[in-house]
């Protein structure tokens, strides 16, 4: 069915001996999946499967067989095949059809190989062909939130907080990059020498980024922070020991409530999780707009627009910023603007946002400390050339920012919303903030895990009591409050 034309004699469809291939078709989407992509520089694929103790010699042996055997199946393969009737199909009638090619070739050329081996062989073929070659088998683990590849023979995980290297290698640094434009070429980006930064994300959310040399000097480095399937809600955060029962509740509170929000946080700290927990308490009828730089943000409202920044051409033209989106969403009559993460001048914009009838606006900001976090927008805002007074400019933060919301990762790996944190004004040049709640560390235990607790500060009256009363929250604020103190 996809052998190429003049290829019938050959017995099974599709499989013929090796000749010269005409030009290949452009690759096309599977099923609105993974792109279907030309061959690879060199596809090769070492197994995350963990391996029987050998030298390095004959593991080095071993490997160089296995790349020889792949290396030559692979280029049959892509001589006899139709890529673009083979685009035609969903993921799994493609793997399908992709194996028993695979199979035939086996045979015809006569490899002498385990069926283990063989199995292992098809896996890594179709993944070279349908998905991300080697990143394959770590992007079907839910258990790993990050993915660091350092260029072609190194890769890192982080499973459990904590960074292990993996034993997934490229063949070589070209397989690597061409993995990397796949992957960027997915939304509009490209990454190359000419253009060696780029962020993009995957189909399922999980941020990327790419630099390439010669500003990676050891190779393509590769970043992906994956999402879970499965959506952290502030009941399974709970669960986790990020935050109290009372906590959560004070959150929930928080965002029905229309406060706006900055989430600060270093980085892995769970904001943009956090973010994602806060917006499943907006309103199913208000329209919220999102601006991001890579679209990660899983809002479940039904009436929702996400923008995204979009990074220069090769003539150095066309790029725009997270200015312009938050500056065009003004205009697009939003009830909540979400801002993915804040790191330049775009924070004046945000702030006159939520200053200006835009209350329940939500963001993430790089900073250790809610203290820090105000800092920093204020050197933020200098850095866009405003040539505003200090004061002036604290009082807009003071006047735009209700809470802010700390998270932070632990030294054991864990992650724990450390201040609840709300903005209450100004007293001559300083902003005055004031603790509704906090987490204090008082040790670790043998395994050297954190054993810390969250604490309220006692206050009896948080500063946004009119809005929840507002609301017809204050009932539930105050036992909330009550309860936070009496743990």
């Amino acid at each position: 069915m996809f052998g190429k034309r003049g290829n019938e004699g050959s017995g099974k469809a599709g499989v013929t001996s090796p000749v010269a291939p005409p030009p290949m078709p452009a690759a096309q989407p599977i099923a609105a999946e993974r792109p279907v992509a030309p061959v690879l520089a060199e596809p090769v694929v070492a197994p995350i499967r963990p391996q029987p103790a050998t030298s390095p010699a004959r593991r080095r042996a071993r490997d160089e067989d296995y790349y020889d055997t792949k290396s030559q199946v692979f280029s049959a393969l892509i001589d006899t095949i139709d890529l673009s009737q083979l685009s035609k199909l969903d993921t799994e009638s493609a793997r399908e059809e992709i194996r028993d090619i695979v199979n035939d070739i086996i045979t015809i050329k006569n490899f002498a190989m385990s069926i283990a081996e063989q199995e292992e062989l098809l896996d890594d073929i179709c993944n070279d062909v349908l998905g991300y070659g080697p990143l394959e088998p770590l992007l079907a683990r839910d258990d790993i939130a990050d993915i660091m590849v350092n260029g072609a023979g190194q890769t890192f995980i982080e499973v459990g907080g904590k960074v292990q290297e993996s034993e997934v290698r490229f063949r070589d640094n070209a397989q690597l990059l061409s993995i990397c434009q796949r992957i960027v070429s997915q939304v509009g980006r490209r990454v190359d020498e000419s253009s060696p930064i780029c962020d993009a994300r995957l189909p399922d959310g999980s941020r990327v980024n790419v630099i390439a040399p010669p500003l990676a000097i050891d190779g393509t480095a590769l970043t992906i922070r994956k999402f879970k399937k499965d959506k952290l809600t502030l009941e399974q955060l709970m669960r986790f020991g990020s935050i109290t029962p009372e906590g959560a509740v004070l959150l929930q509170i928080i965002g029905r409530v229309r406060c706006n929000i900055v989430i600060s946080g270093g980085t892995g700290s769970g904001k943009t999780t956090l973010l994602n927990c806060l917006t499943r308490y907006i309103d199913s009828d208000e329209r919220v707009i999102t601006c991001e730089d890579s679209a990660e943000l899983q809002l479940q409202q039904p009436h929702v627009v996400r923008l995204e920044t979009r990074p220069p051409n090769i003539e150095g033209e066309g790029e725009i910023t997270m200015r312009d989106l938050i500056k065009n969403c003004l205009r697009m009559r939003p009830e909540r603007i979400i801002v993915g993460e804040v790191r330049g001048p775009e924070v004046f914009d945000l702030l006159q946002a939520m200053n200006t009838g835009h209350d329940g606006s939500m963001g993430t900001i790089h900073a250790n400390t809610p203290r820090e976090c105000l800092s920093r927008m204020e050197s933020m805002i200098a850095m866009g050339g405003y040539t505003l007074p200090a004061k002036t400019v604290r009082e807009i933060i003071a006047g735009s920012i209700d809470v802010i919301i700390q998270a932070s990762r632990l030294r054991d790996g864990s992650r724990r919303i450390t201040h609840i944190t709300e903005v209450v004004g100004m007293e001559g040049d300083v902003i005055i903030t004031q603790d509704l709640m906090r987490y204090e560390i008082d040790g670790e235990d043998a395994n050297g895990r954190i054993i810390g607790r969250h604490v309220s500060t006692g206050i009896g009256r948080p500063h946004f009591w009119d809005r929840a009363r507002y609301f017809n929250e204050d009932k539930r604020l105050a036992a909330t409050l009550d309860a936070m103190e009496k743990n």
